[in-house]
């Protein structure tokens, strides 16, 4: 009896062992699985902000020769980028909503396939006419792809447990600056525009094709009613939250002003040639890559409503450089400040609206990120339209004032602990 019970314990035993044994392979074989899923779901964000930022420098460092070709006016070229402002306002609008009901992943594929195929229309646009209702086909893919492809980086962030948004906001600069200088090198050689869309546009839409099945798919959710009656009645502002989007709003318009002026104001004002003002486009991009790059280093030195409160006052310091001295040397000086300057403050913002709630703080992230491409998107219009009417150096001074005006909103992103407020409080 002793033996066979020994036995029998033996038995249970090494069964009990083999069973723990394939659990704790299984759940392995299953981490394992996740881990991949997310890091491919990375990539392929990835691509998505590469692709956002090289075909928006794309199209900006090649706008003085579609000028010139066209033969527009600042105030001309103002209308046609109006188009931007009512395609993105509007698609942000339907695409966010729709987005935040059945998942992000369709609608940041769409929309970055409309952007790309929009893109080489730019170029053949043979007039003013034709060339607006191009821009508000890039300005629709642009606005809708812009917020969904943030859901989805925000989505990850919360899936992988720590910070990675910054890194994505990098790989927008990166695909910025390979734009920019493609660009450049491109109008010093006289290739065309048309051949050059074409090909950036076949390139980035077979990208977008083969990355897209491995985004994240998000259950599909339904508001809560109490919840969306709250939205429509009252909207209810927090400070913070006015402050951030403040910051949001001016340091994104800063930036659009930047994308699609400041080769403009060197080629019209300073009568830089087309290739020496594409190149201050990309040093200004340069310098932008170069501040994301070290600005989780200098958060964790110097603290984050320091460096937003540094930053904005040097991007104002650049630009008043770059416009009151009309010098082609010192105007790429004051880009670079700009482009440095303009670095840090959209991240940290965007940063600062996912500490806010940990329950909706994705909610609050995609309103925030509404502020600052508006900013973006309808920045460039009115400058154009300032610029037909005082000229371009006073009207690219309303920038600086802005950059000094998020300056002072700096403390909102601050650190501290922040009260959690209510996810409809900013935008509906």
């Amino acid at each position: 009896m002793n033996s066979s019970s020994r036995l029998y314990g033996m038995s249970c035993s090494l069964t009990c062992g083999s069973s723990l044994e394939a659990k704790i392979e299984m759940k392995a074989n299953l981490q394992q699985e996740e881990l991949r899923r997310l890091r491919l779901a990375r990539i392929a964000i990835v691509v998505f902000f590469f692709t956002n930022g090289l075909i928006a420098a794309s199209m900006s460092a090649r706008l003085p020769t579609i000028q010139i070709k066209l033969a527009l006016s600042p105030g001309q070229l103002g209308l046609a980028l109006l188009g931007c402002t009512v395609g993105g306002l509007l698609a942000m609008n339907i695409g966010g909503r729709i987005a935040r009901r059945s998942g992000s992943h369709s609608v940041v594929t769409i929309a970055a396939i409309v952007m790309c195929i929009t893109l080489p229309l730019l170029a053949f646009a043979p007039n003013l006419w034709l060339l607006l209702m191009a821009l508000i086909g890039l300005g629709a893919g642009s606005g809708a792809m812009d917020v969904t492809m943030n859901m989805q980086a925000a989505e990850l962030e919360r899936a992988y447990g720590r910070p990675i948004l910054s890194s994505f906001h990098a790989c927008f600069s990166i695909g910025s600056l390979l734009g920019a200088t493609l660009g450049s090198l491109l109008a010093a050689l006289h290739i065309s525009p048309e051949l050059h869309f074409l090909a950036v546009a076949g390139v980035t839409v077979m990208s977008i094709i083969g990355s897209s099945r491995f985004l994240l798919v998000e259950a599909e959710r339904q508001e809560d009613t109490a919840q969306v009656g709250r939205k429509a009645s009252s909207l209810r502002f927090s400070p913070t939250l006015v402050m951030l989007g403040l910051i949001a709003f001016s340091a994104l318009l800063s930036v659009g002003a930047m994308f699609d002026w400041s080769a403009v104001y060197l080629s019209d004002t300073l009568h830089a040639e087309p290739g020496l003002a594409a190149a201050g486009f990309s040093t200004f991009l340069v310098c932008m890559t170069l501040g994301r790059a070290v600005g989780d280093y200098l958060t964790a030195r110097l603290g984050a409503a320091m460096l937003v409160r540094s930053a904005c006052s040097l991007a104002a310091l650049g630009l008043a450089l770059a416009l009151l001295v009309p010098w082609v040397p010192l105007a790429f000086l004051g880009l670079g400040l700009v482009g440095i300057g303009l670095s840090v403050p959209f991240p940290l913002v965007i940063s600062a609206a996912g500490r806010l709630s940990k329950k909706h703080g994705g909610s609050i992230l995609v309103n925030i990120t509404t502020w600052g491409y508006f900013g973006m998107i309808a920045g460039p219009a009115v400058i154009g339209f300032v610029a037909d009417r005082l000229g371009l150096r006073l009207a690219l001074g309303l920038v600086a004032l802005l950059c000094v005006m998020a300056a002072l909103c700096a403390s909102a992103v601050a650190d501290s602990p922040i009260k959690a407020v209510d996810e409809g409080s900013l935008l509906s």
